[in-house]
């Protein structure tokens, strides 16, 4: 830093505040401009261990994601970033595959290298680990799904708000017979969809009809919709998605059946995932704001780290249906 400052012409104070995103607002742009030149042409990389055992802070978040490949996940990633890195913060992201033993492995590890603090979407209704957390003061912000035991802060979508809209729309459109492809019942969200589905169907005098997936994946929707079209009785004219990957993998099968959608079955998402525009059908699905669940995850854990209580409130965010090429009225 002496170095640095040498060759920029400043106070070491001033080098170190520049170089700092926290405080470089503090310096002139010019000044900043010539300290950063100088960073470079010595090649000067700041130690995050020594400042961080100056502050008791390493400006880093533990973001730990269920699945990766879930088209879901990046964005609320990228809106956590764009919250973190202007303030000196990086986000260390780990995928735990759903697993309770992987989940309480990258945890522990980044605990270990001191992480300030926890961004999970990983919540199950029952979390013994989080439950540990909390008991240990750890900093944490659950996005998307949340525990039966509130005990951090949550951000979500109005679920039962996006899934009325969905059954609303299939029932405006002339169905009668609306199956749900529910996710886990285990989750928070499979159980606040299904929750809804229910409510939706039963204000219209409709009969409720659920099959509940065991993941949220395409390949847990196309084993459930194969299983639902084999069954005796009337074949539903529409389908409901617990998200996207199940709205993918049923649609495998109503195809595999030599059925059509939407001239034979209808059929909706949950998350409005990218490209679904692409399909053909194009999916009609419930938008979720992905990236403003990170941004909102993001701001209210850093109120934590700068020492706000972890006040378990839940941040629902509004959703909305976006109506594709999938649903029609029934044939």
């Amino acid at each position: 830093m002496s170095d640095v400052a040498r060759v920029a012409g400043v106070h070491k104070a001033t080098a170190s505040r520049a170089l700092n995103p926290l405080t470089s607002g503090q310096v002139n742009q010019a000044t900043a401009r010539r300290v950063l030149a100088a960073a470079r042409q010595l090649g000067y990389t700041p130690n995050a261990t020594a400042r961080s055992l100056r502050t008791s802070r390493t400006h880093t978040v533990g973001v730990l994601i269920p699945d990766l490949t879930n088209p879901l996940f990046p964005p609320v990633v990228r809106g956590i970033e764009n919250v973190l890195f202007p303030r000196g913060y990086t986000a260390l992201v780990a995928n735990t595959d759903n697993e309770p033993d992987r989940e309480a492995a990258h945890f522990e590890a980044l605990l270990g290298r001191q992480a300030d603090g926890f961004i999970l979407a990983t919540g199950r209704r029952d979390h013994p680990l989080l439950v540990s957390a909390h008991e240990r003061g750890i900093p944490a912000v659950l996005v998307n799904r949340g525990t039966d035991d509130a005990l951090y802060p949550l951000v979500t979508g109005d679920d039962p708000a996006g899934m009325t809209a969905a059954v609303d729309h299939l029932v405006a459109l002339g169905h009668r017979r609306i199956v749900h492809l529910a996710g886990p019942a285990g989750l928070s969200t499979g159980l606040r969809r299904s929750q809804a589905y229910r409510h939706a169907v039963a204000a219209h005098e409709l009969d409720a009809r659920l099959v509940e997936c065991e993941s949220y994946t395409a390949d847990a929707g196309e084993r459930a919709m194969v299983a639902l079209l084999t069954e005796a009785g009337e074949r539903p004219t529409a389908v409901v998605g617990g998200n996207d990957l199940i709205a993918l993998g049923a649609l495998r099968a109503i195809r595999a059946a030599g059925l059509r959608c939407p001239e034979d079955v209808s059929l909706t998402g949950f998350n409005d995932m990218p490209f679904l525009d692409e399909l053909r059908p194009a999916l009609t699905s419930v938008h979720v704001p992905t990236h403003e669940l990170g941004v909102e995850a993001a701001r209210l854990l850093l109120e934590q780290i700068e020492g706000a209580p972890a006040v378990a409130k839940t941040i629902s965010l509004p959703l909305r249906l976006v109506v594709r090429d999938s649903t029609a009225p029934p044939s």
